[in-house]
């Protein structure tokens, strides 16, 4: 790997280690609203979806050949049909990898397979307060949609909820359909 962190799309074998590093995120912090962590098979079904119509993406560690230490994917925005061209997109990175490059790395070549896809807006939720995350986003060329105030709860708290979105392609019209 050349003392350089990868890039790759996600397989059916790194399951188990998106879980573990999804795991804290679940179990520790608001960051992910879910309340118990999924498993491997679990986010092998969530990976192999997300892959079909959109893409995830995978992070490995130099230091542990090929080692998977964060992923992004994309997922569908919502079922209308005339959402198809919006997508919403998450990064996660290992815990204490935060603010390393990794998220960056990843977005960029997610955004990239995504726009070659056909995408042409990606959203993403961002529980708040997050200024990590915030700051990717911004850097990335996001912006603010709004926020849903106290919309969810977990470890006995309500939290917001920020929304940003990018364009992504060219603003022809009408779309080619996702691919």
């Amino acid at each position: 790997m050349n003392g350089s962190p990868g890039v790759r799309d996600g397989t059916p074998a790194d399951a188990a280690a998106c879980a573990a590093v999804y795991a804290p995120y679940v179990t520790d912090t608001v960051v992910s609203f879910e309340l118990e962590p999924p498993g491997a098979a679990e986010f092998a079904a969530r990976m192999a979806d997300a892959a079909a119509r959109h893409a995830w993406l995978v992070l490995t560690d130099p230091a542990g050949g090929d080692r998977v230490v964060g992923y992004a994917y994309g997922h569908e925005f919502a079922a209308r049909a005339a959402y198809r061209f919006s997508c919403e997109v998450s990064v996660y990175l290992e815990v204490g990898r935060r603010r390393s490059g990794g998220g960056r790395l990843l977005y960029e070549a997610l955004l990239q397979r995504l726009a070659a896809r056909g995408y042409r807006r990606v959203f993403a939720g961002i529980v708040l307060p997050n200024a990590a995350s915030e700051g990717l986003h911004r850097a990335l060329g996001f912006g603010p949609v709004g926020v849903y105030r106290r919309v969810g709860w977990k470890h006995g708290a309500w939290h917001d909820v920020a929304w940003v979105q990018r364009s992504l392609g060219d603003e022809v019209d009408p779309p080619a359909e996702p691919r």
